[in-house]
């Protein structure tokens, strides 16, 4: 009985990490799906979080739009200030919080570079770091601010591009990685088929478990180190 429910799982484990959705697919829903920074349980009424990397993608995404926004209304004669709050109530940040130093500082003639540097977030803040340097830029020599925050806006949309290019192409790595960890429990599974019984020789001896658990570790050591390559060719 044991035999057959752990062969069962291993069938159901392999089953899933094969017909599972890449992470291109993935990524690809995220993208066209409407942006909800909060979501809700309904069952438990709990908040669920958004992983790091979806929410630097927001962040990435909104500053694209800020710097849109911030140009066109530049465009139409508004002042950078009054620009720069009507661009900002007219984005959906995943904090719009963190932006409110910012329409502040806009709004009253204070440091907007400073707030926007503050209101960046860590990972998917390089938009905003852009967009206070050339702030500064504009402030402190002159120059006018609406090529800037075009030159800005076509950098950051030319490396969401390249960010999404390589997502794509690593979706095939992290496939075969996805299916070489299930190919021991495969192996199980065929070896149980034929009568060979390895379930019995990895847990119920010493050096099956032994075999077993360096086997697990080197699996998982795989999958991390897979991930870790794709993730830092992502973020390169």
């Amino acid at each position: 009985m044991i035999t057959a429910l752990l062969a069962a799982l291993s069938t159901a484990a392999a089953i899933w990490l094969w017909t599972s959705p890449n992470h291109a697919t993935t990524r690809l829903a995220r993208l066209t799906a409407t942006h909800q920074p909060f979501q809700w349980r309904s069952a438990k009424h709990l908040i669920i979080r958004p992983s790091p990397t979806r929410r630097a993608d927001a962040w990435r995404r909104a500053s694209i739009e800020l710097c849109q926004a911030l140009s066109a209304e530049l465009t139409a004669g508004r002042t950078p200030g009054e620009a720069l709050t009507r661009a900002v109530a007219a984005v959906d940040f995943p904090d719009p919080e963190a932006l409110r130093p910012v329409t502040a500082a806009a709004r009253d003639g204070g440091d907007v570079s400073t707030a926007l540097s503050s209101a960046a977030p860590a990972q998917g803040g390089e938009g905003l770091h852009h967009l206070a340097a050339c702030w500064n830029v504009s402030v402190t020599v002159g120059a006018g601010l609406a090529p800037l925050v075009d030159r800005v806006a076509s950098t950051l949309r030319t490396a969401q591009t390249h960010r999404q290019d390589v997502t794509a192409q690593l979706a095939g790595p992290r496939t075969t990685a996805r299916m070489l960890a299930a190919l021991p429990a495969l192996g199980l599974l065929m070896g149980s088929a034929l009568g060979m019984r390895p379930l019995s020789f990895l847990f119920g001896s010493l050096p099956g478990f032994a075999c077993l658990t360096a086997g697990i570790a080197l699996d998982a050591c795989g999958l991390w180190w897979t991930h870790r390559m794709a993730t830092h060719a992502e973020n390169a």
